[in-house]
């Protein structure tokens, strides 16, 4: 009798949805996760990290801008 053998991603897969399912409180936590992420990588973004290149018009204003300030920064720490 030849058995044959799931796919090791398949198995990777029923092993986590398994586990998901039998949640109770890791939901919760999961939630809250995802909601911190959002938080970081897209909210704090919009006010920490503006866009300085957006000004400039080509990607050679561009190039000539960011290698301008690391040359500056260099010289200059």
């Amino acid at each position: 009798m030849i058995m044959k053998k799931t796919p090791i991603p398949l198995r990777v897969y029923r092993f986590y949805a398994e586990g998901f399912r039998s949640m109770t409180i890791g939901k919760t936590l999961w939630l809250i996760i995802l909601v911190k992420l959002f938080i970081l990588f897209f909210v704090l973004r919009l006010f920490f990290f503006p866009r300085f290149l957006e000004k400039y018009g080509s990607d050679r204003e561009k190039q000539e801008y960011v290698s301008g300030e690391l040359i500056q920064r260099a010289i200059y720490p």
